[in-house]
């Protein structure tokens, strides 16, 4: 499985808790090892967004590659 396919997986693992709040994430791009998403919904006017993208999604994507140097909002 290449890491743009882990990737994809990890975000999948995620999106159930984010629709829970009301937003969702979308993967978007994987280059030089930055993971680029788009927040949707609730997700992409709240407050807490970087925090949920910091500590929730990169998170989750650096268990599944640790390689990645950081993940990005678009």
């Amino acid at each position: 499985m290449s890491e743009e396919e882990k990737i994809k997986d990890a975000i999948e693992s995620i999106r159930p808790h984010l629709q829970a709040d009301g937003g969702d994430v979308r993967f978007a791009a994987y280059k030089n090892g930055v993971v680029s998403v788009e927040l949707l919904g609730a997700c992409g006017g709240c407050p807490m967004a970087k925090m949920t993208l910091k500590n929730g999604v990169e998170a989750v994507i650096r268990e599944v590659v640790p390689e990645i140097k950081e993940v990005v909002e678009i």
